[in-house]
Formats: structure tokens, sequence, C-alpha cells
């Protein structure tokens, strides 16, 4: 596929996820255009079109029509977590490339599904994690490659917000997420936790998960009270997990925490040459001549351009290295095995909570 080639792109699911991160992305992608939108709510198919679409954009109802439609070369699936699975499984077999929102899917049968129909079609699968392409968590992953940490045996992946529980779409149905805050936003901080180590062989888990804060009523939640019958997910999930190598990463994850410094999508390392984090921004921990030192990185400067045209936003990035990958028939950055990994240990973490005893994969 030449540079100039306009990549043809499907839009299923026009709600918050469509809205607030594909669709802006997508559209400061060059030479990539949107041209099929679907939501079982046409209005939002329509409102989508009209914002994002071109001028002869289709809307849809019902996501197999819009995949009948040999001219689309990629979907990205933006529904809830449920149906990422099926409507991933139904658009690969269709002949397009997937982009499927995270995570991948609401347990590891369903994701090995996908893994499975990308193998057999050939065609290119991969995550929404866009952590990954913060400029912070970019440079980290170039000194780990450099082998600056060594050996990675200890990690900490924290997704923890203090009252800010999203009271709107499904997030707080359990049929249709899966879960709460442990598969909405501590999957973010496990999958970049992963990345950075290279690591994506776990031995055990063990987890936890509270329903402790669901049945408040005057909550402080910024964005306002949450219905207690509604709220059937976790409100905080946490994860002690044990790689084959012996490395052991804890996993922090809630919506709702009386914790006076929450920290969203992060993780802390710590290797036997270095260590890092980003509690007072990016810093590096390690010593030196005898000396213990930290070194704090500026970012503001720009630095290596990971991909063509990289932007300062990680969403807008996201989306410019998943099209590179697709016209220079590269693997773009998020892996389905490495999604697949994740989701096989959130499910393992959950398990475990559910049962009171340690999780084995």
């Amino acid at each position: 596929m030449n540079k100039t080639d306009i990549i043809k792109v499907g839009i299923i699911g026009c709600g918050g996820i469509a809205n607030g991160k594909h669709m802006p992305s997508i559209s400061k992608v060059p030479n990539v255009e949107m041209v099929a939108f679907c939501d079982i709510i046409v209005e939002k198919a329509e409102k989508a079109a009209k914002e994002y679409g071109t001028e002869d954009a289709k809307v849809y109802s019902d996501y197999k029509e819009l995949l009948k439609d040999e001219t689309i070369d990629v979907v990205h699936v933006c529904t809830p977590n449920r149906s990422h699975s099926f409507i991933t499984v139904d658009a690969l077999e269709a002949g397009k490339h997937v982009m499927c929102e995270k995570p991948m899917a609401i347990n590891s049968v369903e994701a090995k599904k996908m893994l499975d129909a990308a193998k057999r079609t050939g065609k290119k699968l991969t995550i929404g994690y866009q952590t990954r392409q913060r400029a912070e968590f970019q440079y980290l992953k170039m000194e780990a490659e450099n082998d600056v940490f060594g050996d990675i045996y200890y990690a900490e992946p924290i997704a923890i917000r203090r009252r800010a529980v999203p009271t709107w779409g499904v997030f707080l149905n359990e049929y249709e997420q899966g879960g709460g805050p442990l598969i909405d936003i501590g999957t973010h901080a496990l999958d970049l936790t992963l990345w950075l180590m290279d690591n994506y062989k776990p031995k055990y888990c063990v987890g936890t998960t509270y329903h402790k804060l669901n049945n408040d009523t005057h909550t402080g939640n910024v964005w306002g009270d949450w219905d207690p019958e509604k709220f059937t997910v976790e409100d905080s999930a946490f994860g002690f997990v044990v790689m084959e190598n012996g490395a052991t990463i804890i996993l922090r994850s809630s919506w709702a925490l009386n914790y006076a410094d929450p920290d969203e999508a992060t993780t802390t390392l710590c290797g036997t040459k270095a260590g890092a984090d980003t509690k007072d921004g990016l810093r590096i921990n390690s010593v030196n001549n005898g000396r213990q030192t930290i070194t704090k990185v500026d970012l503001s400067a720009g630095g290596v351009a990971f991909y063509e045209g990289t932007s300062n936003s990680a969403p807008v990035n996201e989306q410019l290295q998943w099209y590179n990958a697709i016209r220079n028939d590269t693997d773009p950055c998020v892996l389905p095995e490495q999604a697949y990994v994740v989701t096989r240990i959130l499910e393992g973490i959950y398990e475990s909570a559910k049962t009171g005893d340690i999780y084995r994969f």
C-alpha cells in the first residue's frame, strides 16, 4: 500500500470512547477516511457520520451490514466489552484489519477466539492500549531495551482514582463490561508494565476485589453520585502476580478509593541496575560511582520520532502507529498475543478473588 492510498475505515460503536478517542484521533491521520458508522442507537451513528465522515458516509444499526462493504479496509470496535470478541472475529473474517478498544475481551476464552481469527485470516489485530504511546513510557521502553534497568524483577502497576466512578454508559454493568476498575483502568497499567518488562509468562496470582463503597449515597464523586442499584461491579481490585521467572507484580486499581494521591495508568519498575517511576515527573534511580542518584528526564524538548508523524498526543500516536503498520505491513505496537496475556491475568485476579485461593496459569 502506498503512502498516498486512502485507507477506508468503519466505526462500530459510536459512544463515549469512539467520540472521546478514536474518531478525533483518526481524523488527524493523513489519507485515512471514515466512511461507515454503526451503532444500535442509529442517531449516534448519524451524528458521528456528520461530524467525522466523508460526504457519502454510510450509517448502519447492524454491524454485519457494515462488514459487507468490501471497500472498507479497517474496522474500529468501540462497543461494550461483552461484544468485543464476536464483532472482532466477524470483522477479521470479513477481511478487515481491526483495532478493538481495550480490554481485548471479557475473558480469555473470548480473547483466544480473536487471536485465532487474526492468525487464521492473516489480518492485523491490535487493542487500544494508548498509554504505551505517552512520551514517558516510550522513553522507558527505549531504556529497557538498552538494558538500563537490568533484570526487572518487581513492578507496581497502578490505576487508582479517589472518587471518580464513571456513571454514564454501561461502566457499572457487570454483564456488559465483565468487571469494574480492574478491567477498565487496571488493564492499562498492567499492559504497560508487562510491555516495559517484556515479560508475558505469568505463573500464579492472588486477587482481591471489593464492593465497599457501592451503596454510598453522598459520594463526593467527581461525575455525580452513582446509583447503588446499578453499581454491580467492584469498586476496587488488587492483584499479586508472580511470573515464571520469579518477577513480582503488584497491581492496584480502583475507581473510588479513599486515597489522597490518586495516580492512573502508570507503573513503577525495579531492576537489578536501576528503577523508574512517574511520581514526580519521570524519574530513573540508580547507583553511580557508589552514590545513589535520581535522574529526572526532561520530556518537553521532544526527542526521537518513534514513527512517522509523531504527535504530542498519545491517542493520536496510537492511530499514527496503527495506520503506519497497515501501510508498511509491519506489526502494530500492541500485539494481540500480548493483550491476550493481559486478559488472562485480569481473569486470574477475578477468579482468585472469587474463590479465595491462588489462581495458577
